[in-house]
């Protein structure tokens, strides 16, 4: 990164920066790389993931944003072949219930699901770590590009603390369209339009570390892993100790609540969420069981968690040079947000030939 402007640098004829190291961006920029293109990749964290992140506790480390996910397209199933392969994933869950205050029934699931492992986050930095051994290949974190400039030779990004770095030749945005809507509006109506017409879901995701096991939940089994919840407040519970490589945790649940009861109770407090959410839980066993205690728990809010509507569109890009990318801009899914920056790429490179 520079602080002194010098817009006589030369772009090189192939130079695109992205911004954000979730799947998306992160899919995006190895496909670039591993073509030739020069890429720099911005995240505004400490490290790379977005809403594939795993948050680390002494007792154990839980999953807060995706669970687990699906491999539809035969290009993402390749992918997941490799990362199986080298142990970065495994299928999960192969237990799961449908659950609600009535009792809980078998859910027969006929898609494959898959999680990182041993934790979600491996995915994402085993891509980050692939992305920096290509040439040419920059990853700058815990930076918050606020600002797009248009030089005559490309663009130029500027961070919060007045930094700049480029020219690009591209410049792909995989942020949430909320975030996104600042830097393009100033240059491009289209991508501005198309910011405004996807507005954001929010999700409140909870966390209870146990003092000891569940007991077996009425008409279930003690082995299960994922529940899906009949409640006007929780929607999905995982079991994060029956993941593979976390057998060593103690029972460690992550409460994710529906996105109606989330928007309602946005500006909530974290620890009363996690109440919430774990008296939700609790309504699921009878009233005379005895659950163990909780020793650690709290709540992260994702704001901006998922569309409102889906939208068969992987991507969009605009001749200006600006592409917009990710699951923000289709469906909510871990596949869909791989696809999307997989194919930008794809096309970004087919535009420069």
């Amino acid at each position: 990164m520079r602080r002194d402007h010098d817009s006589s640098t030369v772009a090189t004829p192939f130079n695109v920066a992205i911004v954000g190291a979730g799947i998306a961006g992160l899919a995006c920029a190895n496909a670039l790389a591993e073509r030739g293109v020069a890429v720099t990749l911005f995240d505004k964290a400490r490290g790379p993931g977005g809403r594939m992140s795993t948050k680390r506790l002494e007792q154990a480390d839980i999953d807060l944003g995706a669970q687990a996910f699906t491999a539809r397209d035969p290009t993402f199933q390749k992918a997941l072949a490799s990362w199986i392969a080298l142990g970065h994933a495994s299928r999960w869950p192969n237990v799961s219930y449908q659950a609600s205050p009535n009792g809980w029934q078998l859910h027969h699931d006929p898609q494959p699901r898959y999680t990182g492992a041993p934790k979600m986050s491996t995915l994402t930095r085993h891509l980050a770590n692939t992305f920096q051994t290509h040439p040419r290949s920059t990853l700058h974190l815990a930076i918050r590009i606020e600002q797009l400039k248009r030089l005559r030779n490309g663009w130029q990004l500027v961070d919060t603390q007045r930094r700049w770095s480029g020219p690009y030749q591209h410049v792909v945005l995989t942020t949430p369209p909320p975030q996104t809507l600042p830097l393009v509006t100033p240059w491009d109506g289209a991508l501005t339009e198309a910011c405004h017409a996807r507005p954001q879901r929010s999700c409140w995701a909870a966390w209870a570390i146990l003092d000891g096991p569940l007991p077996l939940p009425p008409g279930g089994e003690h082995g299960w892993q994922m529940a899906h919840v009949d409640h006007p407040a929780l929607r999905l519970v995982s079991r994060n100790q029956t993941k593979p490589g976390r057998e060593h945790q103690p029972e460690s649940l992550s409460l994710m609540a529906h996105l109606d009861w989330s928007d309602s109770h946005l500006e909530d407090d974290p620890q009363s969420i996690a109440d919430a959410l774990w008296a939700a839980f609790r309504s699921l066993f009878p009233a005379d069981a005895t659950l163990p205690k909780r020793i650690a728990s709290g709540a992260h809010r994702w704001r901006y968690a998922q569309p409102s509507t889906a939208d068969d569109q992987l991507y969009l890009y605009s001749n200006s040079g600006l592409a917009l990318c990710g699951d923000s801009f289709t469906h909510s899914r871990v596949e869909s947000a791989w696809r999307s920056g997989t194919y930008l790429a794809q096309a970004l490179v087919d535009r420069s030939v």
